[in-house]
């Protein structure tokens, strides 16, 4: 009644403060406010707007501890120690110069690690008196083929330690061998018929990522590694990786020029080419040149006319002439335009040479290329045996590996959900025989 000056919602607010001081007044909180932690003081508003400060508690009272973080089970029982957690791995930096072959658990498995070797050098004589020229499939025994093509759970292994950068397949005819290269410099050997733990042993020829990896056309007991450091040749006749080319720059892929495997095209992330003769002595390249690229991804040799050579990467595809090439000024004899985003790989044919397969994150053909910073990007990938038709990782769930033809085409996917649960980003393919290999960002490989 002593304020009927105030409007209604003033009355209102002030009964409201009233009667939450006497509540608060009810809970005696100034006698409780000392027990609630030692040394802490706490802040009480009143209704009329006044703070009171209530003084430090006198004595230290023990605070209460949840069982969980006592490690004490609610029985009373002390809780069982976790596993401590494993520090980063370090990866020591591997020395310039050659290096023994030998294997990362070369102390408890010296043999087997040797007969996976003698197996490497077995298969690759043989092929020099086995292989032979072959034909092209019609598209319906092509699609027959693939179809016949399965994955069981023996024919997947985890290879190497981290992410598939590149792979490579051995052309022999009797087995299955593959080389993964991964994020951290390892290759991981993999003879795919032996069934036991001993079919796959670990390399550490690099210091960072294998970007390529190729067996030598001529003699495929010299396998061909490019990290971003250095191009090494792993040879198993002499059980060491030999070092052909070191940079103080960032190697990102190579391929060969001729078909002895002697000399090859190096593409530098920085965007320059590199022309490389094996049978030059020491580690120094023959000839640098500026192509006018912000960055080179992926180089491919023609394989018909050897002279010409593909570059890609940013937004740029060009074909140069290796006879005019120079250090500087060096202009393309042909461009193939329309990307509008980062291409990832542009290759030739084979065989004829008369088509070109890129990949780019403009999503083209419809395909999801998108992979993320987690997952290698995608590399479309010509089949030896028929050269109207590519393979390319897919984005696409359950998780497969889809091959096109030229026009776009999806032929087959080949996919199995009880065995394929990761996206495949790098593939390869047998040269003579109905194999395909998947990599994925764990180091796993699959065969189909």
């Amino acid at each position: 009644d002593g304020y009927s000056e105030l409007s209604a919602y003033e009355r209102k607010r002030l009964k409201n403060i009233t009667e939450n001081a006497k509540f608060f007044a009810a809970l005696q909180l100034h006698e409780a406010a000392p027990r609630h932690r030692s040394g802490v003081l706490l802040v009480l508003q009143c209704w009329n707007g006044c703070r009171v400060k209530q003084k430090k508690a006198e004595e230290a009272v023990v605070l209460r501890r949840s069982m969980r973080l006592q490690r004490v089970e609610p029985s009373g029982l002390p809780a069982p120690q976790e596993p401590a957690q494993p520090e980063a791995e370090e990866y020591p930096q591997v020395p310039a110069g050659s290096l023994p072959m030998v294997p990362e658990d070369q102390m408890e498995n010296s043999k087997v690690a040797e007969d996976l070797l003698a197996t490497w050098m077995r298969i690759s004589e043989v092929l020099l008196v086995t292989t032979s020229d072959f034909g092209l499939m019609v598209v319906s025994r092509y699609r027959d083929s693939l179809s016949s093509m399965v994955l069981s759970p023996e024919c997947i292994r985890k290879v190497v330690k981290s992410r598939v950068c590149s792979m490579a397949i051995h052309p022999s005819e009797s087995i299955t061998f593959v080389a993964a290269g991964d994020k951290f410099g390892q290759i991981g050997l993999w003879n795919v018929d032996c069934q036991a733990e001993e079919g796959a042993h670990v390399f550490t020829p690099h210091s960072d990522s294998v970007n390529c990896m190729h067996f030598s056309p001529r003699d495929p007991a010299h396998l061909l590694s490019l990290s971003s450091e250095s191009l090494r040749c792993g040879d198993v006749t002499r059980a060491v990786f030999d070092e052909i080319l070191r940079t103080e720059g960032s190697f990102s892929s190579f391929d060969f020029l001729d078909d002895l495997g002697c000399t090859a095209v190096l593409g530098h992330w920085g965007g320059a080419v590199e022309l490389v003769d094996r049978r030059t002595p020491g580690a120094s390249s023959e000839l640098s040149a500026d192509i006018g690229f912000r960055r080179t991804r992926t180089v491919h040799v023609h394989p018909v006319d050897r002279h010409y050579f593909m570059a890609a990467g940013s937004v740029d595809v060009c074909v140069y002439d290796l006879r005019f090439l120079k250090s500087k000024g060096n202009k393309p004899v042909s461009c193939l335009g329309g990307h509008t985003k980062s291409v990832a790989s542009a290759y030739f044919s084979p065989g004829s040479g008369h088509r070109v397969v890129t990949v780019c994150a403009d999503d083209m053909l419809r395909h999801n290329n998108n992979t993320g910073r987690w997952l290698t990007r995608f590399r479309a990938v010509w089949d030896p045996r028929q050269q109207e038709c590519f393979v390319v990782g897919s984005m696409a769930r359950p998780r497969q590996i889809e091959v096109f033809r030229d026009t776009g085409k999806l032929l087959h996917s080949f996919h199995n959900p009880d065995c394929l649960g990761s996206v495949c980003s790098i593939n390869v393919l047998h040269p003579t025989r109905s194999v395909l290999v998947g990599g994925n960002s764990s180091g796993r490989l699959h065969v189909f």
